[in-house]
């Protein structure tokens, strides 16, 4: 037998059943503190997680007037310093804090929100604690690695009145927009169908067993998952192994499948019925699938399937079909049949979405107002449990009934135990 097919065994083997406010305002900076220059006032931020994703974050929120970033955090020395040099490059002074441990960084009673950029397997931790601190935050997608903790962090989020931002950022461009007003409006009439494509998975080269360099800390980096030797992977290719992604599927199901929802007007609710099939690796350390395809049931009769891009008609996106016409939405281009019908517009008394146009100004719009963000993170939930209920069935081979309401398998012990998994200690929610 394999290593990887032990993996994904040991993965199903190790899942674990699903287990089972207050409002803090934001501490304002007034502008004597950065002196005459600064504006009147500024939302502090600490930045957990700061290179890839984490990087653009912080370089996005230095941009901006109403943020001031006080604090960088990472496990990887590397990019811990790169980070803190451009916060005190922007500033032009050496004020910023820098941190190994996130836990430091929640406890600053001065920093008003968080960015978070972090592993999946390591989404749902800080945000549990530091909704609890009464941070906002901006928290990259997927929302979480299990169903059982993106439920969690939701609950947790909602219950003490934080501010959530989604890093699901196609909701504020334009195409994306237009795209779900015209579905939502009926333009194409019922929708019958969806097809998502997503990037297909490609593992990176297996590795050795290899020392670990010193500008890491593997064990904190591991964290919740389960300890492993390293072998080089830590950055990019972590995306590749279960213990702490779902592959390509999870890792865009926040955005092609979020956009879906948003025409459908499916950002509090989920499928009825999931079946599918996947392609893993045959051996090595890599064992999230290759290629995907999955096919969603919605209480309203809509059919969703979320495939990698080579096996869905037209390829990367968003495509809702209707009886008069379909709608598809990518990054950079768009498409419709009618074809004259993506030039139509969207009255003032018709169905208007929320409207967004700078996915962080929009955060830090909302942590001075207490306004919902345009990617709440019930909208998170609600799009990684369609990833997630995928990867189930795809791992159990056979077809899943699902209630959104009670967010658990209809009479199904087997996958229900797969809503969650086990952390290693010390770490747990």
């Amino acid at each position: 037998m394999s290593d990887n097919v032990q993996s994904r065994r040991r993965f199903l083997r190790n899942a674990v059943g699903a287990s089972a406010g207050v409002v803090v305002l934001p501490h304002i900076v007034p502008s004597t503190v950065f002196g005459a220059a600064a504006p009147s006032e500024r939302i502090t931020i600490g930045c957990i997680g700061v290179g890839g994703m984490g990087s653009g974050n912080m370089n996005s929120f230095l941009d901006k007037k109403l943020a001031q970033v006080v604090a960088v955090c990472d496990v990887d020395k590397n990019n811990l310093n790169r980070a803190k040099e451009a916060v005190n490059k922007k500033y032009a002074n050496s004020d910023c804090a820098a941190y190994h441990d996130f836990r430091e960084v929640i406890a600053r009673t001065d920093i008003d929100a968080l960015s978070l950029a972090l592993p999946d397997h390591w989404h749902s931790i800080p945000v549990v604690m530091a909704a609890r601190a009464g941070k906002d935050m901006y928290g990259e997608k997927p929302l979480a690695r299990t169903i059982h903790e993106a439920k969690v962090m939701r609950d947790t989020v909602n219950r003490y009145g934080r501010i959530w931002q989604t890093g699901s950022w196609q909701r504020s461009v334009a195409n994306f927009h237009h795209g779900a007003e015209l579905v939502r409006n009926g333009r194409i009439g019922k929708v019958t169908r969806v097809e998502v494509g997503l990037p297909t998975g490609g593992p990176g080269e297996n590795k050795p067993v290899q020392p670990v360099p010193e500008n890491l800390d593997w064990d904190f980096w591991l964290g919740p998952a389960p300890w492993v030797p390293f072998r080089g992977v830590y950055h990019w290719d972590w995306r590749w192994i279960m213990d702490y992604s779902g592959g390509q599927l999870t890792d865009w199901a926040g955005h092609h499948i979020d956009i879906a929802h948003w025409g459908l007007g499916f950002d509090s609710t989920g499928p009825v019925e999931i079946e599918g099939r996947g392609v893993y690796p045959k051996d090595g350390m890599y064992n999230v699938p290759i290629e995907y395809k999955f096919t969603c049931k919605y209480a309203n009769g809509v059919e969703m399937v979320v495939a990698n891009d080579k096996q869905v008609p037209k390829g990367m996106g968003t495509v809702w079909y209707g009886e008069k016409g379909w709608v598809h939405v990518d990054r950079g281009r768009q498409a419709t049949e009618p074809a004259g019908l993506w030039n139509e517009v969207i009255g003032p008394n018709e169905d208007r979405l929320y409207e967004s146009r700078d996915h962080h100004q929009n955060f830090l719009d909302c942590v001075k107002s207490r306004q919902k963000t345009i990617t709440p993170i019930e909208t998170a939930c609600r799009s990684i449990t369609v990833g997630l209920l995928g990867e189930i069935a795809m791992l159990l081979e056979r077809k899943l009934q699902w209630d959104p309401e009670k967010e658990l398998f209809v009479n199904d012990p087997e996958a229900n135990r797969l809503l969650s998994r086990p952390m290693r200690a010390p770490w747990h929610l």
